[in-house]
């Protein structure tokens, strides 16, 4: 993703040496694993067919990886923590986004973020993905992995913001909101930041996505949260998790495909990808113990529910670092959203009793928000970062950050509050309190996830 990126090193023949591991998804997780822990000396560079056959086998493993994260792994993660008669809904709502977002990514979003070079939006290029196998992606990738790789980030990041209100909101709201949103939020961000527009062309650092991803998903969904109302019950009612089991599993399957992620965020299977996959393991582990020690320290237990919350919330602070930053960088970026996102989490449902469910702004919009900030700092190369560009200070770098969060959080919840005030009036929110009470699966989609005797 990063326009900052060292020369594609070597590491290249690696995925066709363990393509037998890409029999499952957690071999393969662990074939991505090794490919980081190689050093970068163990290769001479490579160039030529050789280097782009390699980098492509890598974007496309990564690919699958990042679909991987939404369709299982965010939609039990989220499944598990709404209660019982709501699993199916949470699925189907991942599910259906998959589905739109790819379709509307294919004929108008990916041109309008990727092709042309406006400052504010791409152009109509590649309407219907015209010209696509005549176009290559960054290093010579081939078009339709390139364009693969970016649908799988279009497809995650909507997903995320049903986490603000599951089990009260209407089937065709989420349909229209997410298409919506797509289009007007995500895919103009996403020109801004990585295809060449402004924030770009100032030397706003986002390597995977702490801006596109996660300070749009997250602010979002704080708007939606505020809009769409609380939970029956919320907050003088405890809405506990039907299955932390469900959520754990989860929880395990987007760790091992951020590794794609961020590591993928390279384009190319190099010591850029192996570095960033490294950052993105210590961040998270850091901030899992972080959390579930402040948890200890609050409650008198360390939770399931605590640790993989803390591990989600390091992954999402380290989003925007990971290609630039060094090992210890990334351990201090972990400690930090461990601490900030618990604190934010107590913040949002504590203090300010706003019913944003899964905590997407608490966990995904303030970590990335601080991961982006903390690019300026540990990116720096006295900080054993990969260094900012030739005459930029920290606090030089630090402002342009702050813009790019700032304009891209204000763009996001004005563009949010007429999506949803607007679908208000066009098809309404929220179920019946009857229809809430039985259960968005069985009033919305006339199923049942358990079948009691």
């Amino acid at each position: 993703m990063s326009s900052l990126l060292p020369e594609p090193s070597p590491l290249l023949r690696l995925p066709i040496a363990c393509s037998w591991m890409a029999r499952s998804w957690m071999a393969r997780g662990a074939a991505i694993a090794l490919m980081a822990l190689l050093p970068p000396q163990a290769a001479q560079a490579a160039s030529g067919p050789a280097a782009v056959a390699g980098n492509t086998a890598w974007v496309l493993s990564a690919s699958a990886l990042v679909l991987f994260m939404t369709l299982p792994g965010l939609a039990l993660f989220y499944g598990g923590l709404v209660r019982s008669r709501n699993l199916l809904s949470v699925l189907m709502h991942c599910f259906v986004i998959c589905c739109i977002v790819s379709v509307l990514w294919a004929l108008f979003g990916y041109s309008l973020a990727f092709s042309g070079g406006g400052r504010f939006l791409g152009s109509t290029h590649a309407f219907f993905l015209a010209h696509l196998n005549g176009t290559p992606g960054p290093g010579g990738l081939p078009g339709p992995v390139y364009f693969l790789f970016e649908t799988t980030f279009a497809i995650i990041t909507p997903a995320l913001i049903i986490g603000a209100f599951p089990e009260r909101v209407r089937f065709p709201f989420v349909i229209l909101f997410s298409a919506l949103w797509l289009l007007v939020v995500y895919v103009p961000v996403a020109h801004w930041v990585w295809g060449g527009g402004w924030l770009a062309q100032l030397g706003v650092l986002d390597f995977a996505g702490g801006i596109v991803v996660h300070t749009t998903a997250g602010v979002s969904a704080l708007v939606a949260a505020i809009l769409i109302g609380r939970r029956r019950g919320f907050p003088h009612h405890l809405i506990p998790p039907h299955s932390p089991g469900l959520t754990m599993a989860g929880a395990g399957m987007l760790w091992v495909g951020w590794f794609g992620f961020n590591g993928g965020s390279a384009l190319a299977a190099n010591a850029t990808a192996g570095s960033a996959i490294v950052a993105t393991h210590l961040a998270a582990a850091l901030a899992a113990l972080t959390w579930i020690g402040l948890e200890w320290l609050r409650i008198g237990k360390p939770t399931s529910i605590g640790i993989v919350t803390g591990s989600v919330a390091g992954l999402a602070t380290i989003t925007p670092a990971s290609g630039f930053v060094g090992p210890m960088g990334a351990l201090a970026i972990g400690l930090a959203g461990g601490l900030v996102c618990f604190a934010a989490t107590n913040l949002v449902k504590g203090r300010l009793r706003i019913d944003d469910s899964l905590d997407v702004f608490a966990v995904h919009g303030v970590g990335g928000m601080l991961g982006t900030l903390l690019v300026a700092v540990f990116a720096a190369a006295g900080l054993g970062g990969a260094g900012l560009a030739a005459g930029m200070s920290i606090g030089h770098q630090l402002g342009l950050q702050a813009i790019g969060v700032g304009a891209t959080a204000l763009w996001s919840a004005a563009a949010t509050f007429v999506l949803i005030k607007g679908l208000e009036a066009l098809v309404g929110l929220r179920v019946s309190a009857e229809e809430e009470s039985d259960g968005l699966d069985l009033s919305s989609h006339g199923e049942r996830a358990y079948e009691h005797s």
